[in-house]
């Protein structure tokens, strides 16, 4: 088995060959990738070395101290934490390394097909049709979907469309890998309280996708997405995090930075809410550990539920701590962002953007649902329409 010397010598003859001062980024990344550096813990030939999980702090270590670039993880979050680890999961060995180098290296963006306007809390009554055009050919997708992240960027989608009608909700969904260059696919941007366009909806017109692009059996979809979701939740809740990393940093550098600004309500509330993301910093260190030793479960919704309660309740307090000057906003022009950027920003955005956090990803009410049912084991909530083919639901 790989161990944390064997991998520092590893990285030391990546370094040595592709001296990161000399080396393009791409190529460096992309000899990393090779070199079975990018993810330790993936299978040898697909970045990693089939190695523990934990060793990969010891190739970020040595890589950080030489200088080395990264790849841009934020501009890249939803394939590296969602598509990455499904299609490891569920895909083909010629999926797999057909996608998983250039996603890594980010030379592929990637997007995620799930929600529509009819079917956001309630994902599995998606309508978004999928139809075999014959019985080994293409499949034609018709549809809409919306509060898609980076569409305008993206390359590939992972996409979850409905194959039969006549199924439940639940089991009449596939999963895809959809070109996002193809003909019939339409972004539009959508406008959000931030004034920025972050978010896109997506249309879908007689998009032909292979069945060479198809994650998991036909039917299978909604087993498939429940790998994407559980690693999207831990992605979004569980990030690493240094002690007064994320929204809480800004506050603690304006109360030291500002004493005038104190009162004494303020001061009670900041460290309430200090001590809470610290618990929160370390349960996701936790998380992380379990992590280790197989696959995301329902303690990834538990974070996510944290991580959008708290980002609101310290934004809010971070503009009350400002008073006049934390209803200022910096940039209202119409902008279409690689990413969020919540400490690069001023106060006003981080109040208004984090209003999404208790929605994207899977929304507050739904997910105390999954924590009340699969991490406590209370009973599940009453559901008629679990055996009702989805064609005959109301809608």
């Amino acid at each position: 088995m790989t161990d944390a010397a064997e991998l520092r010598e590893r990285t030391r003859e990546l370094l040595a060959a592709h001296p990161p001062a000399t080396t393009d980024r791409t190529d460096f990344l992309q000899a990393r990738f090779d070199a079975g550096l990018a993810w330790v813990h993936y299978p040898a030939g697909l970045g990693g070395l089939d190695a523990p999980r934990s060793l990969q702090a010891v190739v970020d270590t040595e890589l950080e101290a030489a200088g080395a670039p990264d790849n841009d993880p934020r501009r890249i979050g939803i394939g590296l934490g969602m598509a990455a680890p499904t299609i490891l999961a569920f895909g083909t060995e010629e999926q797999k390394r057909r996608f998983l180098r250039p996603l890594w290296v980010g030379e592929e963006v990637w997007c995620q097909l799930f929600s529509e306007p009819g079917a956001g809390s309630d994902l599995a009554a998606l309508g978004t049709r999928a139809v075999r055009d014959g019985d080994d050919g293409d499949w034609v997708v018709d549809g809409q979907k919306v509060w898609t992240s980076s569409a305008h960027l993206a390359r590939w989608a992972i996409l979850i469309a409905r194959t039969d009608p006549d199924a439940p909700k639940h089991r009449g969904i596939t999963y895809f890998i959809c070109d996002m260059t193809d003909p019939g696919v339409e972004v539009r941007p959508l406008r959000q309280i931030t004034g920025e366009a972050e978010f896109n909806e997506v249309f879908l017109t007689g998009v032909r996708i292979p069945d060479a692009h198809r994650l998991g059996a036909v039917g299978d979809g909604w087993k498939v997405a429940q790998t994407t979701l559980m690693n999207e939740r831990v992605s979004i809740g569980g990030m690493r995090l240094p002690r007064e990393g994320g929204m809480i940093g800004p506050v603690a550098r304006t109360w030291r930075e500002r004493p005038e600004l104190r009162t004494h309500d303020l001061r009670q509330r900041l460290l309430t809410l200090w001590v809470e993301a610290e618990v929160a910093r370390l349960t996701g260190e936790r998380l992380r550990q379990q992590l280790v030793a197989g696959q995301p479960g329902p303690e990834g919704s538990g974070m996510k539920l944290a991580f959008a309660r708290l980002n609101q309740e310290i934004s809010g307090l971070e503009v009350e701590l400002r008073g006049e000057e934390g209803l200022l906003y910096d940039e209202w022009t119409m902008r279409r962002p690689e990413l969020v950027d919540f400490t690069g920003r001023d106060a006003g955005y981080r109040y208004l953007r984090s209003k999404g956090n208790s929605i994207e990803g899977g929304t507050s009410e739904v997910l105390l649902n999954i924590v009340a049912e699969r991490v406590l084991g209370l009973p599940t909530e009453p559901r008629n329409d679990k055996d009702v083919a989805w064609k005959d639901l109301t809608r």
